[in-house]
């Protein structure tokens, strides 16, 4: 048996070796107990240690980053408030060199515009003065022709177109045609006479042009308006019956019809050696007639002379017909050329017109010009320039 002393109440107990070996193992199990919670309390404590070292470490780092990237953060906006201010001088001076070159082109074309805006003005001053002139006397024309139709018409003078038109004959009839015969065709034959009757005579008396006149008025309030062609049947027959050559119908009918109006009418597709004039015309279609005519008279004279020897005359007839081909072909290019004469005179008018419609319409396109440059900008300018465009879009983006 062992004594075992309290270390408290000093009171001493027996105790055999299986209890003090129990005692012994629970003193023991209770040291290792204490000495494994003081080594692990030891090791958290130094695991605690670590870890707030490291924690330290890892804040004392954050805050090295912090400082550094605080430090470029001031460094990036330093530089970019010195990039900013680089910029804005690049930008203002690319501008000034993109909107110099540009505000320039503006005023040059503002100035061609007011240029051409003055050129405007003065030529259409001009062409205004030079319309205003022309047709002046195109009403001037046209007011003569109209008072020359007055003066056919038998209600305002009491004047008839025969009568005009024998006046105008004897007028001449003593210098251009101290030879000829112009009178009234008084013979009826079938029922039926023309109007006039022109003959004209060489010094020998040889009769070298003969013309059957039929003469047509018409007053503006005849209730049934006649044509032209309604007569030239019967003028050729009163030709063919007074052996005349030539037929010519002297009209003032189809006011309105321009084929008339415009000239000398050709109308031997259908009769002979047939014509329709105006009557200013009348005078000018004789002497044309008798010109072309007196040229055959030699021809005439050797017909006479084959005649009196008994000759044949089918070769003088042969010569007679060239001769009548020769001058209806020269008829007709002078007919053409006084027609074209004519509508030469009405397209010079036509064109005055056309150009004073024309300096109308040119003034809404110079005030369209006008509009469309004060509209320009450096924008609309550059939109196809794709340098500039880039610029300015790097500058936009800075």
């Amino acid at each position: 048996m062992k004594e075992i002393h309290c270390p408290h109440c000093k009171q001493v107990f027996e105790m055999d070796a299986a209890g003090y070996a129990d005692i012994q193992k629970q003193v023991k199990d209770a040291e290792f107990e204490n000495e494994l919670n003081s080594r692990l309390k030891a090791q958290e404590e130094k695991h605690l240690i670590e870890v707030q070292l490291a924690e330290a470490k890892i804040i004392d780092k954050k805050n090295e980053e912090f400082s550094n990237k605080e430090m470029q953060i001031q460094r990036l906006k330093s530089e970019l408030d010195t990039e900013k201010e680089t910029a804005t001088l690049k930008r203002d001076l690319a501008i000034k060199e993109a909107t110099e070159p540009l505000q320039k082109s503006i005023d040059t074309l503002q100035t061609q515009v007011d240029s051409a805006d003055r050129e405007k003005q003065l030529l259409e001053t001009s062409l205004s003065d030079k319309y205003q002139t022309q047709i002046a006397d195109r009403d001037e024309a046209i007011e003569r022709l109209r008072d020359f139709k007055a003066k056919l018409s038998t209600k305002m003078l009491g004047e008839t177109l025969e009568i005009h038109c024998e006046n105008e004959f004897n007028g001449l009839r003593a210098t251009a045609f101290p030879n000829a015969y112009f009178d009234k065709d008084n013979d009826v034959i079938g029922g039926s006479k023309g109007d006039y009757i022109f003959r004209d005579f060489d010094s020998n008396g040889t009769e070298f042009i003969s013309i059957m006149f039929e003469m047509k008025n018409e007053g503006d309030t005849t209730a049934t308006k006649k044509k032209n062609e309604d007569f030239l049947e019967k003028l050729d027959k009163d030709r063919n019956n007074k052996g005349c050559e030539f037929a010519i119908l002297v009209s003032v009918l189809e006011s309105d019809n321009n084929l008339y109006n415009n000239g000398i009418v050709d109308k031997s597709h259908r009769f002979q050696n047939m014509y329709v004039i105006r009557p200013q015309f009348f005078v000018p279609m004789i002497t044309l007639l008798r010109n072309a005519a007196s040229k055959s008279i030699q021809v005439r004279n050797e017909l006479e002379l084959f005649k009196n020897q008994n000759i044949d005359i089918t070769t003088f007839e042969n010569d007679l017909n060239e001769f009548k081909d020769g001058f209806a072909e020269r008829y007709g290019w002078a007919s053409d050329r006084f027609a074209d004469a004519i509508k030469q005179i009405d397209k010079s008018i036509k064109a005055l017109q056309d150009t004073k419609d024309n300096l109308l319409k040119s003034e809404d396109h110079l005030r369209i010009a006008n509009n469309k440059a004060q509209e320009v900008t450096v924008k609309r300018l550059t939109k196809n320039n794709d340098t500039m465009k880039s610029r300015f879009e790097k500058l936009k983006e800075e």
